[in-house]
């Protein structure tokens, strides 16, 4: 198994902790993206969209982080506990699958990317996006361990890279304890692995 990305992109992180916290053996192959590398063939014969991250599992390519966290429980979770069969809890986790998709992506992932990477995206707008779904998610939250259900599932898995990161982007954790305490719930979880932080955004006592 290959999984083609780079360690500071929070999508790549995502697929890369649900490797390890699965316990499956693969190798990681960076994409060197300063040189476009994923604008180029053979690149493009893997995800035609440019983007990563990719992961090979024998004769099976597969591009989209969160389609390959869903590919990874059905294929190697026989438990189907990161990925209910039960159709309100597969509903729940997919509800943020697709916050994942959409406010992580805009709000704390789209903020970081202008702070650590320097994108042309509009960083309070950013900001904005992710202090409402973290408002939203403090609640939710609120009594509860887990976003999609009693026990962890690939919803952790999708929100916690970018959601532990936000600092980075300039969005402050310290009005969120719910979120803190969910994200220290993640660290725990048997084969977690972190993503590497950066120096850009809030200082330390910021966040």
């Amino acid at each position: 198994m290959k999984l083609y990305g780079i360690p500071l992109s929070g999508h790549t992180h995502r697929v890369h902790l649900f490797l390890s916290l699965l316990n499956l053996p693969h190798e990681y192959v960076h994409v060197n993206l300063a040189a476009g590398e994923h604008k180029q063939q053979p690149f493009l014969s893997m995800n035609a969209f440019g983007e990563i991250p990719v992961l090979q599992d024998g004769e099976v390519t597969l591009a989209d982080s969160n389609a390959i966290l869903v590919y990874l429980a059905s294929k190697y979770d026989d438990s189907g506990r990161w990925l209910p069969r039960e159709p309100l809890a597969a509903a729940n986790v997919q509800r943020w699958l697709s916050a994942a998709a959409g406010k992580i992506a805009y709000g704390p992932a789209a903020a970081r990317l202008v702070t650590v990477f320097n994108a042309p995206r509009d960083h309070e707008a950013a900001k904005h996006i992710a202090a409402r779904l973290f408002d939203v998610m403090e609640q939710e939250l609120q009594g509860r361990r887990w976003l999609a259900g009693e026990h962890a599932t690939i919803a952790d898995v999708a929100g916690y890279s970018y959601i532990a990161h936000a600092p980075e982007g300039g969005v402050s954790l310290k009005p969120y304890p719910n979120i803190r305490a969910w994200l220290d719930k993640v660290r725990a979880l048997p084969g977690f692995v972190a993503m590497p932080a950066t120096k850009a955004g809030l200082a330390p006592e910021e966040v």
